[in-house]
């Protein structure tokens, strides 16, 4: 028998039977063949109607790609959520910051679409020169300390206002940056700016301010043309003060703070001279290009000299009343309220870059002041810690000081002559609230600080929304009189006697004085939009300030 044959007679196992064989025996009856299913789909399409065929493309449509019919210039608006859009009132009764705000802390999809303020030619606005004129604009703003949501709030008017309502302002420590898509389905163009060199001058930061009200105005009309032109009269445009008066006003500002901690004329005197001498030495720096650090570490150099020259010569003076004048005319106390304020307002990205900076000043003014203490040490000065516990309560020098001090404080920042006696007797108010908290009903300085400063924020509030411009100008200066500069110097003076922990102490008590400044200045002004609304303000427009509650 073949091998062949062999395999034919072994039995098939089980596996290999399938379930659909017919046993043997079995005829299976073929399947009839019909030409069309007895059961019909409803899915199917009936007899008789045609399939239209469609023509093959080249290539293979995306959901991204502009449908052939579709014309931006009869572009649909965006959709209406089921809630409906919250009512924002864009009326000329409510400064344009309140109304940018609103419409920046909503979502996109909630924005209501104003009218287009600018009158533009039938082909649309030039869009590359509105989002550059809208970065130059923001570049000033930043530059010159203004808050990160301020910023986006004049980039995002701008824009809306020559017609471009599809944008998203970004700003951060350093950078500008602006985006704006003309539809869901075009590609969106994007532009950036670099903010290098930082000045303080108030009276180019209210210019800009008119120029972001004159563009946002709908009675105003205002051409790109026009608002380059103004922009660049901003730029060219000298400070209101010399050098040489910015030098007496630095003298003056520490020779004022000085009389606040108790000093008398002699140490007025010194106290100026001392700042003056650190101011011209940080001009010298900063020519040689050094940065700000070593400007700071060397300004604060002269005036702790002169303090601890009078105490080795055994004049009969506060000596710490000298170093502490001289600290107040460097503290940052603007670049502290500004980081905070991004902070709170959800900048975190800026607000952590702005504290970082502060701290940098802060180190260098410490730098400065211990190696000028260490030596008067050694060479025996007697300085002491303890004169921290003696309070001054003269209360008419002490509100003459420190209006005098919010002054040259003013002076300092290129304010407007406009604007120097307001917010000189802001702080006039501000130390008084101070003063009879703390020294008369003796409650806690940092309550007492924080209340000033919130009053401060309240009335600076109020006036910049009166006069539709930046709150800098009336808050910023008016705070001078709060800083905690006796705090840090006693707190330095400790760490170069070898006390540390005493020195920590002081020095933490500045910092809660400084935080509490820099939050009662934002509450203020908070609490300014919140309740006192303007006529015309919408009711519920606050609601677009809710972003989590944590989860």
């Amino acid at each position: 028998m073949t091998e062949p044959e062999a395999e034919d007679r072994k039995p098939q196992s089980d596996e290999a039977r399938s379930a659909f064989v017919p046993p043997a025996g079995v005829v299976a009856q073929p399947v009839p063949v019909e030409e069309e299913s007895s059961t019909t789909s409803e899915f199917a399409l009936p007899k008789g109607l045609g399939v239209p065929q469609v023509p093959a493309t080249d290539s293979e449509g995306s959901a991204f790609s502009m449908p052939r019919t579709y014309s931006s210039k009869h572009a649909p608006p965006a959709f209406t959520p089921p809630a409906g859009i919250p009512r924002v009132d864009l009326t000329k009764d409510v400064p344009w910051q309140d109304r940018m705000r609103t419409m920046l802390r909503m979502p996109v999809a909630e924005r209501p679409v104003p009218e287009t303020v600018q009158k533009t030619e039938d082909e649309g606005p030039a869009v590359p020169r509105v989002l550059d004129l809208t970065l130059r604009i923001g570049e000033l703003l930043l530059a010159g300390g203004e808050g990160a949501e301020d910023v986006e709030a004049a980039m995002f008017a701008v824009c809306r206002s020559y017609g471009l309502d599809r944008c998203e302002p970004g700003v951060t420590f350093t950078l500008l940056s602006i985006s704006y898509q003309p539809s869901l389905v075009e590609d969106p163009v994007t532009a950036s700016r670099t903010v290098r060199r930082r000045g303080t001058d108030y009276t180019r930061l209210a210019a800009v301010y008119q120029l972001v009200d004159d563009i946002s105005d709908d009675q105003t009309e205002v051409s790109l043309e026009e608002s380059y032109r103004r922009l660049a009269e901003i730029r060219r445009n000298r400070h209101p003060y010399s050098g040489w008066l910015l030098t007496m006003a630095t003298g003056g500002l520490a020779g004022a703070a000085s009389v606040l901690v108790g000093g008398d004329a002699i140490v007025f005197v010194a106290a100026a001279i001392g700042a003056m001498l650190g101011d011209r030495l940080a001009w010298l720096c900063a020519g040689r290009g050094l940065p700000e650090f070593y400007q700071f570490t060397v300004a604060a150099m002269p005036a702790a000299a002169m303090g601890a020259a009078l105490t080795i010569a055994h004049v009969d003076v506060r000596a710490s009343a000298v170093i502490t004048g001289g600290l107040f005319a460097l503290l940052p106390g603007r670049a502290l309220v500004a980081g905070v304020q991004d902070g709170l307002t959800g900048y975190y990205i800026t607000a952590a870059a702005r504290l970082l900076e502060v701290m940098y000043f802060y180190v260098g003014i410490v730098i400065g002041v211990l190696v000028i203490l260490y030596f008067g040490v050694k060479l025996g000065a007697e300085l002491n810690p303890d004169a921290a516990l003696q309070s001054s309560n003269r209360p008419g020098w002490q509100i003459a000081a420190s209006m005098l001090l919010t002054l040259c404080f003013a002076v300092l920042l290129q304010q407007e002559r406009s604007t120097v006696l307001i917010v000189t007797l802001n702080g006039g108010v501000a130390w008084s609230v101070y003063g009879a908290m703390h020294y008369v009903g003796e409650i806690s300085p940092v309550a007492s600080t924080a209340a000033a400063a919130g009053l401060v924020g309240l009335f600076g509030q109020l006036l910049s929304r009166y006069r539709f411009a930046s709150a800098l100008p009336y808050t910023t200066a008016a705070i001078g009189p709060l800083l905690p500069g006796s705090a840090t110097y006693f707190g330095l003076l400790a760490i170069a006697q070898n006390d540390v922990d005493e020195g920590l102490v002081s020095l933490t008590k500045a910092a809660a004085l400084a935080m509490a400044i820099a939050i009662g200045v934002n509450l203020g002004s908070e609490i300014s939009r919140l309740f006192l609304r303007l006529p015309g303000a919408s009711a519920g427009a606050r609601r677009a300030a809710k972003r989590t509650r944590g989860f």
